[in-house]
């Protein structure tokens, strides 16, 4: 039998009148070279301004997958994706692409693609390395760097597009202890940035197989097991072992180890 999902709303009390700035209503994503495999099934949820959103669950739960759905990059098979507040959104993967040219360069590029003016795309490259405490490499190729170095960069040409919306897909998964503290305490910070007049707080949707990330980063989380939404809790909530297992077995066992 088909387990229903466990909802007790978005995050918690201080979002729950916040805009939307993305939904799914019943998105079915359908992957494979005839398409034959459903990695998402009947997904709904909507994203609100200022929370933080853990996706959590087994290996191939899906947890990529919706991230990159949540980002427009896949097709859909059934259901909907909407943006209501047009919102500018940014996605960094586990392992950031560099180009085999400088650090400076590499952000340059990234801007201009993005439809920043070339004329503007150095003071702001020059701005989001200060940002991340990177400047001085600014002229070292960035192949040259370390995995926390270069995911710091990432991080700095998304934060040079000033997103409204960070989708993060296992973006500590693969580094060395002092580099994760470092790129977590980043995320962390412009989680909490302070938003220009007119523009909504920051919203963070970010993957991870780490629990106690997920405890610190977090303000709500969703779990999901083979490509189906199980619960959407506040964090409070999901790691509230009592209440975890009566209204949702499934994440109760990932939460104490026994799936992976």
């Amino acid at each position: 039998m088909r387990a229903e999902p466990v909802s007790y709303g978005p995050g918690g009390q201080t979002t729950l009148h916040a805009p939307t700035v993305l939904a799914l209503q019943g998105v079915t994503v359908s992957l494979g070279p005839a398409a034959q495999v459903e990695a998402l099934r009947g997904i709904s949820l909507a994203i609100h301004a200022g929370e933080r959103v853990a996706l959590v669950g087994p290996n191939g739960c899906g947890k990529s997958t919706l991230l990159r759905t949540l980002h427009g990059l896949l097709p859909i098979a059934a259901g909907e994706r909407s943006v209501p507040q047009a919102s500018r959104i940014a996605m960094l993967f586990q392992r950031p692409h560099m180009l085999r040219m400088s650090v400076r360069r590499n952000l340059q590029l990234g801007l201009w693609l993005s439809g920043v003016p070339w004329a503007q795309t150095q003071a702001r490259a020059r701005q989001a390395l200060d940002r991340v405490q990177l400047a001085h490499l600014a002229d070292r190729n960035g192949r040259a760097l370390s995995g926390g170095q270069q995911q710091r960069v990432a991080l700095a040409r998304a934060w040079a597009l000033q997103p409204d919306v960070w989708l993060l897909d296992e973006p500590t998964a693969s580094l060395d202890p002092h580099a994760k503290r470092d790129v977590e305490a980043l995320i962390a910070d412009f989680g909490d940035e302070v938003p220009a007049p007119g523009r909504l707080p920051p919203t963070l949707v970010f993957a991870s197989h780490n629990l106690c990330q997920v405890k610190r980063l977090a303000s709500r989380v969703i779990y999901l097991e083979q490509g189906r939404l199980l619960a959407d809790l506040p964090v409070s909530a999901f790691f509230n072992h009592t209440f975890l297992e009566a209204h949702c077995p499934q994440a109760h066992l990932f939460v104490k180890g026994e799936t992976t």
